[in-house]
């Protein structure tokens, strides 16, 4: 079906003139530039599957606000900012492959299913633009979702695209229903759902948190959130229903067949129990407890505090689970870390009540730090039972939204998250001073280091900054002027890279823009951390480049040039393995008018439909001074090597002539002239040299915009003036592939061929040092993270260099396993050698300030599988004990030291070995 076939009516019966895909683009732009300015709670968004929403773009172009990649690409990975043809008009709205089959028990709202992924599986679309889209296409059904604020302070939105789902169980006959609504609906809402569901008067029905089919507490009928009353995903609530019409109060129920009974109600959860007391068997304390803040929702179990060690010894300390809650692996990870590191766990097990601070503007009311401490101490405490850490969760969802729901996240991002925290919440500081920075001014690096410690400890004062944060000396160097920048830093990890080795073997294909050659690639090793000019300068050396020559590099995506390389100090860490790399060597001096050159074959099997294929080429244009730049002239020199031997009867001018395959485009479509030059009949190549007449060429020229969607005739004796940037696609046929050889084009390598016919007989090892060497090797900074030179007065993409200055007891290593580029993400298994004893990083540390620079090992969070999805492990040491032990959520075993290493090892913890 085309555009021409589609009529939309009008709302008064009438029909309205179809509308342009750039038509259908503008008009959803503008709408979701509407919506985001005025976003608020309670707006309606509605999900669309993916799968459909990509035909649409491909049709009528790419939304700006929309995150979503092409499914139709080979890997699904590749965003669809980029299309490589364009496609025909969608039809019918279809959202059938992200629904499951029954609806849920209002009948309206369909389920979505299960850990779907936004971009790739569905995108979110602002109602108005949902609406266009149903008159236009029809379909569905309509799955709306609405917008949830979430956090303190700093309200975050977020469209809650899986209502909360509870599993109701009716204690009268132990039958079951779902119920679905927002985890900001409040008790006294989900009492009207379940009660309307059942058929009860809300007098008569009791709610009970039935988590682990255990009976937790009452849901006392209140304005409390459900999210804050700590109900997860998919758990059970327990209904039970009272014969007597005068109850109307929840306090304290109990089932006896279809009776209720009184019982006891729990003490509030309001006290927050720190101080010492002996313990009983379950955990508690049965000492006296004290009212730390109004409206505390984190109450805490009780450790014997005569004897602090007491916690350590036995089966009794530190060997307890963490109950998955959905996909909390990644928390259940850093969490048995951070419980088994020695100064917190000290720290956390004796009254820490004069610590907290709960007037800090950067910290959480000390709520995080009171919820950690709990959780703390009921691991110390509760033997081998495993426990569900829900109301930490439940703290770290309404300080920390991006941890909310029920994904899987990256571990050591949560654990950056807990630190800084739990910093903030135990900062000593309650009012921090305004510190202005001075110049170094050429002092010595000890003087100027202490300084920036001092500053740092006035407005930062905490246990997190006693035991694990260090300071780091960077230092700046502008490539121009030569100023240096010196600063001295803090930090609470360290992020290194993983170096497979110093060098790096990129291929990269090299093109000739004169027409004087074929491509060829060729194969070069650079500095692993190099820039773009180390490898043109490679490059150069491999095919002999001449003197007046220049190479510029460019990354070919979908058949298309994706990006020009032509920052000479852009870092090659930027080039991953699996891009396609170019070169086109090119004249040195001025550029002019730059033209792409793109080639397109006819698809009979899809009605004739245009698609993309081979590798562009580019060249600057041939100028005459009259008449402009010759397109045909210029385009033909780049194929002329590309000619095969033709013994045909024709010349190759009249196959030339009568299948010519040339159509253009412009970045600058406004620019370009469509004025009338004075008339001639340009020459193709040679062929007045060869005495043929070239007559009238049948070669069309094509504008089109910059996504290829919209084309309006260009008049054959125009010609392009200078400086434009302008596209040129060959529409190749079989007359052409028997005239020029199209294998030149296509099979362009990677820059890097992973080798996946060639087994690896040993996994590629790496050491923790060899990682360190790369994090403080000197690099320059990226194009989007320039310093502001102070000498220059402007933005400098200067160099950096780290150093180590002051190491913390407790230091933390991140490695970087997780690599992410334009349209693909990867992970990276390389198995890293680190020592789990005398961990000697003397030679690293710049100051010589008396402490020992040498670690032992204590914790690992491990990380197995692909990303976006795997699964999270700990080990952790119990120090007293020297054994090792195996942290799988609910799961704890003994492990030996010897299997601890592994490539799944994500985030390494090492405590200070005292001298």
């Amino acid at each position: 079906m085309t555009i021409a076939d589609s009529v939309f009516p009008m709302d008064n019966g009438a029909s309205c003139v179809p509308l342009t895909p750039e038509e259908e683009n503008r008009i959803v732009s503008e709408l979701i530039q509407e919506s985001e300015l005025n976003l608020k709670e309670g707006q309606l968004f509605y999900v669309i599957s993916n799968r459909w929403f990509s035909r649409w773009q491909r049709y009528a172009g790419p939304c700006v606000g929309i995150l979503s990649t092409d499914n139709q690409s080979s890997d699904g990975q590749h965003a669809n900012t980029i299309h490589s043809e364009i496609g025909d008009r969608p039809g019918q709205i279809d959202n059938s492959d992200i629904i499951s089959n029954g609806n849920n028990c209002d009948g309206n709202n369909f389920d979505i299913h299960r850990m779907l992924e936004e971009g790739k599986d569905y995108v979110l679309v602002p109602q108005k633009v949902w609406e266009r889209l149903l008159e236009w296409y029809k379909g569905g059904p309509a799955l709306p979702r609405k917008v949830i604020s979430q956090g303190v302070g700093q309200k975050q939105y977020s469209v809650e695209v899986y209502p909360l789902s509870l599993k109701v169980t009716d204690a009268r006959d132990n039958s079951q229903s779902i119920v679905q609504l927002s985890k900001q609906a409040t008790i006294r809402e989900l009492y009207e759902l379940v009660c309307k569901v059942k058929g009860l008067e809300q007098n008569k029905a009791c709610l009970w948190d039935y988590f682990n089919l255990n009976k937790d507490s009452v849901l006392e009928v209140s304005d409390q959130t459900l999210e804050d009353a700590n109900l997860s995903m998919d758990q059970d609530i327990l209904l039970e229903v009272s014969l007597d019409s005068d109850h109307s109060s929840h306090s304290g129920v109990h089932s006896m067949g279809n009776e209720l009974a009184l019982v006891p109600l729990e003490p509030s959860r309001s006290s927050m129990s720190i101080a010492g007391g002996p313990t009983m068997s379950n955990g508690h304390s049965a000492g006296s407890s004290f009212n730390l803040y109004q409206g505390s929702s984190v109450s805490s179990s009780l450790t014997n505090m005569d004897d602090k060690h007491d916690a350590y010894r036995g089966e009794r300390g530190g060997l307890a689970g963490l109950q998955n809650l959905g996909n909390t692996c990644f928390m259940n990870s850093s969490l048995q870390c951070l419980v088994h590191t020695p100064p917190l766990v000290e720290f956390f097990l004796q009254d820490y009540s004069e610590e907290i601070n709960m007037d800090n503007p950067l910290g959480m009311r000390g709520e995080l730090a009171l919820a950690f401490g709990d959780l703390l101490r009921k691991l110390w405490s509760s033997g081998r039972t495993a426990i569900a850490p829900r109301a930490f969760k439940g703290k770290l969802a309404r300080f920390a939204p991006q941890f909310s729901g029920y994904n899987q996240h990256d571990s050591q991002e949560l654990l950056a998250f807990l630190l800084d925290g739990l910093h903030e919440d135990l900062n000593r500081v309650k009012q921090k001073p305004y510190i202005e920075m001075k110049d170094t001014d050429g002092r010595p690096d000890e003087e100027v280091a202490y300084e920036c410690w001092k500053n740092h400890m006035a407005r930062n004062d905490s246990l997190i900054v006693d035991v694990c944060q260090g300071q780091y000396k960077s230092t700046l160097v502008c490539p121009v002027c030569g100023k240096i920048s010196i600063t001295f830093d803090p930090f609470m990890y360290l992020s290194l890279p993983l170096p497979s080795t110093v060098t790096r073997t990129m291929t990269v294909t090299i093109f000739y823009s004169d027409g004087s050659g074929l491509p060829m690639p060729y194969t070069v090793n650079v500095l692993k951390h190099g820039c773009c000019r180390d490898l043109c300068q490679a490059l150069g050396i491999a095919c002999c480049l001449k003197s007046d020559e220049m190479l510029l590099l460019a990354e070919v995506y979908e058949h298309k040039i994706y990006r020009y390389l032509d920052n000479a100090l852009e870092s090659l860490t930027s080039i991953k393995d699996d891009e396609h790399i170019v070169a086109y060597r090119l004249k040195s001096g001025a550029r002019k008018t730059k033209i792409e050159v793109m080639h397109r074959w006819m698809d009979k099997m899809k009605g004739g439909e245009r698609k993309l294929f081979g590798t562009p080429l580019v060249t600057y244009l041939v100028e005459n001074p009259q008449y402009g730049a010759d397109i045909e002239e210029s385009v033909h020199k780049l194929l002329a090597p590309l000619r095969k031997a033709y013994s045909s009867t024709k010349s190759h001018d009249d196959d030339e002539k009568e299948n010519g395959f040339i159509s253009a485009g412009s970045d600058e479509q406004s620019n370009i002239s469509n004025t009338q030059s004075e008339p001639r009949n340009p020459t193709i190549g040679s062929r007045e040299q060869e005495g043929t007449s070239s007559g009238e060429s049948s070669f069309q020229l094509v504008l089109t915009n910059e996504r290829c969607l919209s084309c309006e005739p260009f008049d054959r004796a125009s010609f392009i003036k200078p400086s434009q940037h302008i596209r040129v696609f060959l529409d190749w046929t079989d007359k052409e592939h028997e005239l020029y050889d199209a294998s030149y084009l296509r099979d362009l390598p990677e820059v890097h061929k992973t080798g996946f016919t060639v087994k690896k007989t040993k996994q590629e090892a790496i050491s923790l040092f060899s990682c360190m060497e790369a994090f403080l090797t000197e690099e320059p900074l990226g194009p989007d993270d320039m310093w502001y030179c102070p000498r220059c007065k402007e933005h400098r993409q200067a160099t950096k260099k780290l150093d180590l200055w002051k190491l913390p007891e407790i230091l933390v290593f991140h490695l970087k396993r997780f690599s992410y580029s334009r349209y693909l993400k990867n992970k990276l298994d390389t198995f890293v050698n680190f020592p789990i004893h005398d961990l000697d990083l003397t030679k690293y540390v710049k100051s010589k300030d008396g402490q020992s620079y040498k670690y032992n090992l204590y914790a690992i969070s491990n990380h197995y599988g692909g990303l976006g999805g795997g699964h999270y492990t700990a080990y952790a040491k119990l120090i007293d004990e020297n054994k090792w032990y195996h942290f799988d959520d609910s799961h704890v075993t003994p492990a030996d030291e010897a299997e601890i290493k592994s490539s799944a090892a994500y985030v390494l913890f090492y405590q200070r070995v005292r001298s």
